[in-house]
């Protein structure tokens, strides 16, 4: 996969990030990818996955989150 430019990115912040400067992620759609970030380094690059990549790290945090593992 090319690293995409992501300069004009769209980075919105985790829902589950805390405000008080801890594990802080931001993610940015970018139709074929998706980028993730440390919002607090956010010049210290992204981690680019595939869609289907993302579906697949998306559902395995939800069923941990079901089964009480990720609080």
């Amino acid at each position: 996969m090319n690293s995409p430019d992501l300069s004009t990115a769209v980075w919105r912040k985790s829902s589950r990030s805390d405000n008080n400067g801890g594990a802080c992620v931001e993610v940015a759609f970018l139709g074929h990818a998706v980028a993730v970030r440390d919002s607090k380094n956010p010049d210290g690059g992204a981690i680019l996955l595939k869609c289907s990549q993302w579906r697949t790290f998306i559902a395995g945090f939800r069923a941990d989150t079901a089964a009480g593992r990720n609080r």
